[in-house]
C-alpha cells in the first residue's frame, strides 16, 4: 500500500531547505526587529518572509490543504485544527536566537491528518541539521537514524526547558521555582537552547534526556513531536496526561519514568490554548 503523504514530505523537504538558506543569508545582513505582544516577544522581517515562502510554495502545490502559521496567526488568521490535511509552520523557531545570532535557529513544520501528526521536519539551519520523522518509519538527522538516550534515572539526566520574563508575577515565580525543584532533585543540569523544536530534537537524538515547557504553541511543537516520538521518546502533557497539540504545554523524555517524575515535580500555571481564546 502506497504512503499517500510521502510526496508531501519530500516536497516539504525541498521547501524547508530553501527556507533555511533564506535564514542563513539574512544572518549576514542587518536584522530588522519588531515587537509583538511584549518587549521580549520578537518578530523580524525574515520570520514573515520565510513563512510567506513556505506557505505560498505549499499552497500552490496543495491548494486544498489547511495552514496554521505563527506569523499568519499573529496577523489574525485562525488557529484551529481540523481533520483536514494541515501544515503547522514555525518559520523561525528561536527568533530571539536569530536576532542575537545564537546558533539554535530552526524551521519547524508538522503535517497533520485527522488531527494526528503524520510527519515532522525540523531544520536547525545554522548547524545544517535536518531532522525528519514519518509516522511509523523512525526518526533521522541528515538521513541517519536517531534515537533517545533511554535514560530512566532522572538524577543522571540533562533536562531542557526555557526561561524568560513573564508579565504575570505568579507565573514568573512558578517558572523559576520549577527550575529550582528540578535542579534540586538533583539532575546533572538544566539547559535552555532557545528553540522548542531543537530542544525536542536534542532529546530525540540522545543529547538531552527530557524537555518541559508551558506557554509555547502548536507550531513550536508539531515538527519536533513527530521526531521525538519516532525516535522512541515519550511525549505527554505537563499534568502527566495525554499530549494535546493545541494545549501549549508538554513534556518529552527519553523514558516514561523521567516524564512522569517531571510531571509530578513541577507546578502548572494557566497558559490558554491555541484553538480557543485564553490568557
Amino acid at each position: 500500500m502506497s504512503d499517500p503523504w510521502q510526496e508531501c514530505m519530500d516536497f516539504c523537504l525541498d521547501v524547508t531547505k530553501r527556507a533555511g538558506k533564506m535564514i542563513r543569508e539574512a544572518l549576514q545582513k542587518d536584522i530588522t526587529i519588531m515587537q509583538k505582544s511584549s518587549p521580549v516577544d520578537l518578530v523580524t522581517e525574515t520570520d514573515q518572509k520565510v513563512e510567506q515562502l513556505i506557505i505560498s510554495s505549499l499552497k500552490e502545490k496543495y491548494p486544498t490543504h489547511r495552514f496554521i502559521g505563527e506569523e499568519s496567526v499573529a496577523a489574525g488568521a485562525p488557529s484551529v485544527l481540523t481533520d483536514d490535511p494541515t501544515w503547522i509552520i514555525d518559520p523561525i523557531d528561536g527568533t530571539t536566537n536569530f536576532v542575537h545570532r545564537f546558533p539554535f535557529v530552526s524551521v519547524s513544520i508538522g503535517f497533520t491528518v485527522k488531527k494526528e501528526i503524520e510527519f515532522g521536519i525540523v531544520y536547525s539551519c545554522i548547524e545544517d541539521k535536518m531532522y525528519t520523522a514519518r509516522k511509523g518509519k523512525g526518526a533521522f538527522c541528515n538521513g541517519n537514524p536517531i534515537k533517545v538516550s533511554g535514560q530512566k534515572d532522572i538524577s543522571e539526566s540533562l533536562i531542557l526547558t526555557e526561561m524568560g520574563f513573564k508579565e504575570d508575577a505568579e507565573h514568573f515565580n512558578i517558572m523559576l521555582a520549577n527550575i529550582k525543584t528540578i535542579l534540586t532533585i538533583p539532575v546533572h543540569g538544566i539547559r535552555s537552547p532557545g528553540s522548542a523544536a531543537v530542544n525536542m530534537c536534542l532529546v530525540a537524538s540522545g543529547s538531552a534526556d527530557a524537555y518541559y515547557h508551558m506557554g509555547i504553541h502548536c507550531w513550536d511543537m508539531a515538527g519536533g513531536a513527530a521526531v521525538v516520538t519516532e525516535a522512541g521518546g515519550v511525549i505527554m502533557d505537563v499534568s502527566g496526561g495525554p499530549f494535546d497539540l493545541m494545549s501549549r504545554r508538554l513534556i518529552v523524555a527519553s523514558s516514561r519514568t523521567i516524564a512522569e517524575r517531571i510531571a509530578k515535580e513541577i507546578t502548572e500555571f494557566p497558559v490558554g490554548r491555541d484553538d480557543t481564546e485564553g490568557p
